[in-house]
């Protein structure tokens, strides 16, 4: 009788066997076989709780980094809010006149060139 495991492939039966070293002989080798499998079992296991500690790391180092950002993004909007509320609007007007000043310079290289 075959019994079918998970991935379609069918277990040979144990074939019956009159003598006892013979049948020893074969549980060794089915012990190895499973010996193999579970060494194959804690290695693919050792280095999945590797990765997940490494991108454990990773989320943690890029948290850390967003937090920061977030903290720098919010200081610098106050501070752009406490400028435009300041009683010195002259930044616009220089700004402006700055802006002209390029501007009249560039049109000048162009046009000379």
């Amino acid at each position: 009788m075959r019994r079918a495991n998970g991935s379609g492939q069918y277990y040979q039966p144990i074939p019956q066997y009159s003598g006892t070293e013979s049948l020893e002989q074969e549980n060794d080798l089915m012990e190895d076989d499973l010996k193999d499998k579970v060494r194959k079992l804690k290695s693919i296991s050792v280095d999945i709780g590797n990765e997940v500690r490494y991108q454990d790391k990773l989320l943690r180092e890029m948290d850390d980094d967003f937090d920061r950002t977030g903290g720098f993004l919010s200081n610098t909007m106050n501070r752009v809010i406490r400028l435009g509320k300041g009683r010195h609007n002259y930044y616009i007007l220089y700004l402006l006149v700055f802006s002209i000043v390029v501007f009249f310079v560039l049109y000048l290289v162009i046009k000379f060139r």
